[in-house]
């Protein structure tokens, strides 16, 4: 495609500046400390990982409609950067005036309006990708952009873990406008992306709702539907990583602070998302399909350990299956993003990308609300449901079409 490797530089650029954003504003590890060092209730901590999961997922069904309705996809991605900007740099704002079930309630609303602008960044990217990248050279993109973000919260990691004492408020505060400007860049940069011309073709969008889009892919088009079962059957590498921190604590270990959590998320994405991007090019089935196999082997591995392995193995065990699950994590999002780029072509991709997306936020929550009743019989109990699970999904995977290059 002509300037592909101007585009590739741009691709590299402004998703790994996005997902900059997403290290440092997450759900699973900054935002939870500000909140629990701010002396928010507990009950606005449980909704932040519902809140910023299903809310980029649940909407992109529902935009698919607008999307394809629209020439210039790339313009959409812009707004989307720049609405996360927006929400990020009022998070910040929030965190510096508010205290308590003020700053609770505004981290939360405010997360939810930045997932909906990043559910619109997932639907045009991959979109914006194919159009204008060879298959084949999608996975290194996507994988480069991981560890471009990975890289940035390893370093933030090992600063946090280098200060005395407790991470100060106002430092979380900067880390998180520091995120905002880098979503804003990331807009930047993604504007200067050279789409081929369409303008001699009208967008077509959809003829029917999006609800009803939905159900006909899911029911009626073989390849998409075995896409949804394994990517759900995957959650076992997004679904773990809390238990494995609670079962850590049961065995007397600790790996729950802030700076330990960014070290490991960004080491798992610097060095898996390079490697994983290569591989998925390849074949991205056989990418997912060992990610879950190693995800499963490392959680019944843990949960033996707890059981039976003394404290002192523990003591170095839990964190290193910690990170383990975490690259298997890695390695699977880099796959499954090539594998439904390369599944499909045009707006059929982009029917595919939201589709699959908002079943997963409904599936997201149904599988959560599961493994949180098994998890009152113990940690364990839980990890060896998902660990479960995740065999399954590895076995489905190898028997998915193969799309890659």
């Amino acid at each position: 495609m002509p300037g592909e490797d101007h585009n590739a530089r741009r691709f590299i650029w402004s998703n790994g500046l996005q997902n900059i954003g997403d290290q440092v504003v997450a759900a699973k590890t900054v935002l939870p400390w500000l909140l629990q060092s701010a002396g928010a209730p507990g009950f606005f901590i449980a909704l932040l990982v519902p809140i910023r999961e299903s809310g980029s997922m649940l909407p992109q069904a529902a935009l698919t409609p607008w999307v394809t309705s629209r020439r210039d996809r790339r313009r959409l991605w812009v707004i989307g950067s720049f609405g996360q900007a927006a929400a990020a740099a009022l998070i910040g704002v929030t965190a510096l005036l508010l205290t308590g079930w003020a700053l609770g309630a505004a981290v939360v609303v405010l997360l939810g309006v930045l997932s909906v602008f990043r559910a619109l960044c997932s639907i045009t990217s991959k979109d914006v990708q194919g159009r204008t990248i060879h298959k084949g050279n999608r996975g290194l993109i996507t994988g480069r952009a991981t560890a471009l973000g990975g890289g940035v919260a390893l370093a933030i990691g090992l600063l946090l873990l280098l200060l005395p004492g407790d991470v100060p408020l106002w430092l979380i505060a900067l880390l998180i406008f520091g995120s905002a400007a880098a979503w804003f860049v990331a807009g930047l940069i993604f504007r200067t992306i050279r789409e081929p011309d369409y303008a001699d073709t009208e967008p077509e969008g959809l003829n029917h709702s999006w609800l009803r889009d939905c159900v006909e892919l899911f029911t009626g088009d073989r390849t998409f539907r075995h896409f949804v079962i394994v990517r759900a059957l995957l959650l076992v590498t997004a679904l773990s990583s809390a238990f494995i921190v609670t079962l850590s604590q049961e065995t007397g270990q600790n790996i729950t602070g802030l700076g330990v959590f960014l070290i490991a998320s960004g080491l798992a994405a610097l060095v898996g998302g390079r490697i994983s991007g290569i591989w998925s090019d390849a074949s991205s089935k056989k990418v997912m399909a060992f990610g879950s196999l190693a995800a499963s082997l490392i959680i019944l591995v843990l949960v033996a350990g707890a059981q039976w392995a003394p404290h002192e193995v523990n003591a170095w065990l839990m964190p290193a299956g910690f990170f383990g699950v975490t690259l298997a994590h890695t390695s699977v999002r880099v796959a499954r993003k090539t594998y439904v780029v390369d599944m499909a072509e045009g707006d059929q991709r982009t029917r595919y990308v939201s589709a699959a997306n908002s079943l997963m936020g409904l599936i997201l929550l149904g599988t959560g609300a599961i493994s949180g009743v098994v998890a009152l019989a113990g940690s364990d109990a839980a990890l060896l449901f998902l660990a479960a699970v995740g065999l399954v999904g590895t076995l489905l995977a190898t028997r998915m079409k193969e799309v890659s290059a």
